[in-house]
């Protein structure tokens, strides 16, 4: 499995975004078909009845394919919650996922709002922070405190399933590096358009667990560059 840069799926995804390519949509798509396989096996979500997904988005695009495959998840049945994380969110992404039923939940900063929704749910998509920032990985408040929160219910073993969006937040996306523990670990990650490095090395590999790959139409661009890792 070859693992790539952050700024080298950027480039790749460059033409195609100039071009007016849906990336995000297909990124989104892909994500919500995972997702949805996931809720309908047993052995990851015991049970049967509806299903309640637990969205934690932040201000970037990664927030963005969340909020597109909630409103994808909300169409096909599921209950979708929305906890908004970030300094801002993306409008489009969440007016879909608002007008196909999902619920914005109010006072994202409090914790037990956070535990609440945690407790409800059957699986978490951490949106929280993607591949965008090019400063600190370390998460800041509120995505750190709610982090935290989810992380001591799996302590206690009542923490639902986690998916991470691209990347578990707070990791690095080229090293896998962390800045502190505030990472909430990951059942699975889907990924899009290449496999991101830090998810084949450092503690992002352990933090990562299963890695799922989208396609969303950038292969050939990085077929013809040379990866950071090869495994």
């Amino acid at each position: 499995m070859d693992g790539y840069g952050a700024d080298q799926i950027r480039a790749a995804e460059a033409p195609h975004l100039a071009a007016g390519e849906p990336l995000m949509q297909r990124a989104a798509a892909g994500l919500a078909d995972v997702v949805d396989e996931l809720l309908g096996d047993p052995a990851v979500v015991p049970g049967d009845g509806e299903r309640t997904v637990l969205l934690l988005v932040g201000s970037g695009d990664n927030g963005g394919d969340a909020l597109f495959a909630g409103a994808a998840l909300a169409a096909r049945g599921h209950r979708v919650e929305v906890l908004c994380l970030g300094s801002r969110v993306h409008e489009a992404g969440a007016a879909a996922a608002q007008q196909a039923g999902a619920v914005l939940l109010e006072h994202p900063d409090d914790d037990e709002t956070v535990r609440a929704a945690a407790l409800r749910a059957d699986l978490v998509l951490d949106a929280a922070l993607g591949i965008g920032r090019t400063s600190s990985t370390a998460l800041r408040s509120p995505a750190r405190e709610a982090v935290g929160v989810i992380r001591d219910l799996a302590r206690d073993q009542r923490a639902p399933s986690v998916v991470a969006v691209d990347v578990p937040s707070g990791i690095d996306p080229d090293t896998g590096a962390v800045a502190d523990d505030h990472v909430l670990e990951a059942d699975v990650t889907v990924t899009f358009g290449g496999v991101k490095a830090g998810l084949l090395r450092g503690p992002g590999r352990a933090l990562a667990g299963r890695v799922v790959l989208v396609d969303v139409g950038i292969g050939a661009d990085l077929a013809a560059v040379e990866p950071l890792v090869r495994t």
